[in-house]
């Protein structure tokens, strides 16, 4: 098996960022670990654009007459439901 090479990836940031960043030891590491945590909590349906396209605004007019979107009393977060269950997600 060959190995992954690495790929440098550059972005640019406000002096505000910059100068949080600038005591941290290793930014590097830093900045994959904080990218990997965003990439697990992202929409999987807009994929974190934080809008839909025609597309899948009609996947989710479908998907939505079976499901409604309510708020947890324990934890106050957001949560899908379906019409066929009705039962209320453990706060974790």
């Amino acid at each position: 098996m060959k190995n992954a090479k690495s790929e440098v990836i550059t972005f640019k940031v406000d002096a505000a960022l910059s100068e949080a960043l600038k005591d941290i030891p290793n930014r590097s590491r830093f900045i994959r670990s904080a990218v990997l945590a965003a990439l697990d909590n992202i929409c999987p349906l807009c994929q974190g654009a934080g809008f839909l396209t025609p597309g899948q605004k009609q996947h989710w007019d479908s998907f939505a007459e079976g499901h409604t979107i309510r708020r947890c009393h324990d934890c106050h977060e957001i949560y899908l439901t379906c019409s066929h269950e009705q039962t209320k997600p453990s706060a974790g």
